[in-house]
């Protein structure tokens, strides 16, 4: 007998994870289709993940890119009236991709012999959660193509605002990333020359070379220690921000920064809201969808946040009464669930207020860039200015003395 982790639906559509005993997964689907279980996923207990790939048991990524373009086709020949699995089979021959190939291959394996296509993608643990439970309720509703097509606009959206994200700290990441090599440049080579220099002339330095003589000799000198500390401080900093106590504070602390905090929190909320929205609109229960939703927030202070407000809804509170005790949650946010849930579009108000916050997330960048790139380019001009002053200045002096 071997044990089998099994992910099912109730009739009251309640998402049950447990482990049953049988002699093989066939009998064990057999008897749970007998007992009224909608079955979500079957795998047996002790093995890991294998897609057929040269390291069994161990998770690959999909790039998101082929995952987009794999939707658009699979969609398209869906609404031509293709069965699904023949659709598989085209989209297997032009996936070039061979890992993906792969995935796709064992995904059409499974549907093959009876599974459904939204537990075949699930068992595999390389796609979002919301996206197998999007393929569940188009199985449900027998309206596939739609929730697909519902999920890749979301996911257009997602990958449009991060994109806006990455692209508008990227100038000031490298920007100071070069001012740091400037610095050091200026420090461990120029200015030891100037200092050895100075010294064979014997000159009376001004206190600003002094200093920064001794800065440069004390970063020479502790060049390679330094490098060693920052080192692991960093390799600290991973280990502790996996651990549960340290990606909490390191994840409360991301939205409480100036500026950025505020920009990541509403991006954070934007992404929820539509995740939720795309849940809804595809008919995942309330609770259910909260629950995927706090899986995939990306952020740990969020997740608890989702978690207690799960709470509160199975104790019958509405969703907007649930999420008024949490602190991550704007007031303005709340005020449009409620209206939404007054007026029977919770759905489509939810989608609004991610629309929303995503213009906020535009703006907020746009101030950012405003007030990071002048204050970087000031930083850089006073340091090389400093540096500068303090290397020429005796030789100004030198100078001066001549004359006199």
């Amino acid at each position: 007998m071997a044990e089998f982790r099994c992910r099912l639906v109730n009739s009251t559509g309640e998402i049950i994870n447990t482990i049953f005993n049988s002699s093989s997964e066939g009998e064990l689907r057999h008897r749970l289709s007998e007992q009224g279980y909608y079955i979500y996923s079957i795998r047996e207990k002790g093995k890991g993940l294998s897609l057929g790939l040269p390291f069994p048991g161990r998770r690959k990524r999909i790039r998101s890119s082929d995952f987009i373009i794999f939707n658009q086709q699979f969609v398209a020949l869906i609404h031509a009236g293709l069965p699904i699995l023949k659709a598989l089979d085209l989209l297997i021959q032009r996936v070039k991709n061979v890992q993906f190939r792969d995935v796709l291959s064992d995904i059409a394996k499974r549907v093959k012999s009876g599974a459904l296509l939204s537990e075949a993608f699930e068992v595999q643990g390389v796609f979002p959660r919301v996206y197998t439970a999007s393929l569940y309720a188009g199985e449900k509703s027998g309206n596939l193509e739609e929730v697909i097509r519902r999920f890749m606009e979301y996911q257009k959206v997602i990958n449009t605002t991060r994109s806006k994200i990455k692209g508008a700290l990227t100038y000031p990441l490298i920007l100071t990333g070069l001012l740091i090599t400037l610095v050091t440049y200026l420090l461990t080579n120029i200015v030891p020359q100037f200092a050895q220099f100075y010294s064979s002339l014997g000159a009376q330095l001004p206190m600003t070379t002094q200093i920064l003589i001794a800065i440069s000799s004390s970063l020479r000198s502790q060049l390679l220690t330094g490098f060693l500390i920052i080192l692991g401080v960093i390799i600290g900093l991973s280990i502790w921000a996996k651990s549960p106590q340290g990606g909490m504070y390191l994840d409360g602390l991301k939205l409480k920064l100036p500026f950025v905090g505020e920009v990541w929190n509403k991006f954070s909320f934007s992404q929820l809201c539509r995740t939720l929205s795309t849940l809804l609109s595809g008919g995942i229960p309330m609770v259910n969808s909260l629950e995927i939703v706090a899986d995939s927030s990306g952020n740990r202070v969020i997740t608890h946040a989702v978690k207690s407000a799960i709470v509160s809804v199975r104790e019958g509170q509405s969703l907007s009464r649930s999420l008024e005790s949490t602190p991550v949650v704007p007031e303005l946010a709340i005020e449009m669930v409620q209206v939404g849930e007054s007026t029977g579009a919770l759905s489509e108000m939810l989608r609004h207020v991610a629309d929303f916050y995503d213009e906020e997330v535009n703006t907020r960048l746009s101030q950012l860039m405003t007030y990071i790139e002048p204050i970087l380019l000031v930083i850089l001009a006073v340091i090389v200015a400093f540096v500068l002053i303090a290397l020429y200045l005796p030789i100004f002096n030198l100078s001066t003395t001549m004359r006199m």
